[in-house]
């Protein structure tokens, strides 16, 4: 996933190519491979098949802000990004508490025709109903139509223009190389990556931790165990009419009335929220046994997803305020950060657990995201002198 976008939303930066073709083409080979994958007969083709179908899949999680960014105004857009963001973490959720029950009945490969059912429809409705959003790529198509008509060729878009004088190296370095200077060299960028990486990474060792605890404590199956991640959208679906309803009657009249405020505006709701995440943790970690009802460490759970929200709700909304032009790529380098932190948490996560205890490994992610609410703290209060002194201000 992370690797693929890397690649894909830098691309749909580039006005020839745009978003909707990025979108409809790899989301088609997307729908593909899960055909072969689900009749892999080793696991090294499986493997193989699996890293591709994240590689073509990605462009979907990491553009897809952006896309809301060209078609919404500032006013609007925190409401689309509400939703986006809690697509990351809503719908990975979702697949446990099928799977949970599916699988030990039909085998594994029954999840990835499942996928299969759920991917082909949204294709064929990307395919017929998405337009392109890129301003870019509308304005040289225009152009284009218009030199056509007219026969006049110094009607040219400014996409076009600004791009006269680039040579190809220096066209590419803007699209690929340029975010993640950006995001390695730009502090308040930087620690937005950082600290998205984590809550996702604690989000999947999730994955991790609840086989040791709900099964082996409480006595649960494989689908009780999948229901238990129930506890991850409740959480999510909870908080989301919160931040709405914040947002709606406590920022937009203010914004409406004295325009696009300093990005850090943006963080408010997360320096109470982002303390949900640690709490949670700690709620899980230490009523997690057999002496303590299920239910303890499950509301443990959803309010440690709940401040996952309002962080990732938050910093979405931020980092295409403070650098508009690169919002795609930006997005891009965000997610492969956070892919790669998560899929390395699988990895680490049982071995943490079974090396610390459940109290002592999510105790230790609790720690760690307790050190991310002080950087919350000084990007709200110092991000914008920051960004003042950065490089890429002029960006």
């Amino acid at each position: 996933d992370g690797l693929g976008a890397l690649l894909w939303s830098p691309l749909s930066e580039i006005p020839v190519l745009g978003r909707t073709s990025i979108y409809i083409v790899t989301f088609f080979i997307f729908v593909i491979l899960l055909i072969p994958t689900a009749l892999a007969q080793n696991i090294g083709g499986l493997l193989v098949l699996r890293f591709l179908l994240g590689w073509f899949g990605s462009p979907c999680l990491a553009t897809g802000a952006a896309g809301f960014s060209d078609m919404f105004t500032f006013l609007k857009l925190p409401y689309c990004l509400a939703f986006w963001a809690a697509s990351g973490t809503m719908a990975p959720a979702m697949g446990p508490i099928v799977a949970g029950f599916s699988v030990p009945v039909k085998g594994w490969r029954w999840s990835l025709w499942e996928n299969l059912w759920l991917a082909a429809p949204v294709f064929v409705l990307l395919l017929l109903c998405l337009p392109e959003t890129s301003s870019d790529n509308i304005l040289l198509r225009r152009a284009v139509r218009l030199r056509k008509a007219t026969g006049n060729m110094n009607i040219r878009s400014q996409s076009e223009i600004t791009q006269q004088h680039m040579s190809a190296k220096e066209m590419t370095f803007e699209a690929l190389v340029k975010p993640w200077e950006m995001n390695i060299l730009d502090p308040a960028v930087l620690f937005t990556t950082l600290y998205v990486s984590l809550c996702y990474a604690i989000f999947y060792t999730f994955f991790e931790a609840f086989p040791l605890v709900f099964p082996a404590m409480y006595d649960f199956s494989s689908g009780e165990n999948g229901l238990a991640f129930l506890s991850i959208p409740i959480g999510v679906g909870l908080t989301i009419p919160v931040c709405l309803l914040h947002y709606s009657y406590m920022v937009e009249p203010g914004l409406a009335k004295n325009g696009a405020p300093e990005p850090e505006v943006w963080l408010k709701p997360g320096l109470i929220g982002n303390f949900l995440v640690p709490i949670g943790l700690f709620i899980f970690a230490w009523s997690a046994r057999s002496s303590v009802h299920w239910i303890v460490p499950i509301i443990g759970v959803a309010i440690c997803q709940s401040g996952s929200y309002i962080v990732m709700n938050v910093l979405f909304t931020y980092i295409p305020n403070i650098y508009p032009k690169y919002a795609a790529s930006l997005f891009a380098a965000n997610d492969a950060a956070r892919s790669t932190l998560a899929g390395a948490a699988v990895l680490f996560g049982r071995p943490l657990f079974l090396n610390l205890g459940i109290g002592g490994g999510v105790s230790f992610l609790a720690g760690l995201s307790l050190l991310c609410s002080v950087g919350f703290y000084a990007l709200y209060y110092f991000g914008g002198n920051m960004r003042k002194r950065s490089r890429f201000a002029v960006a």
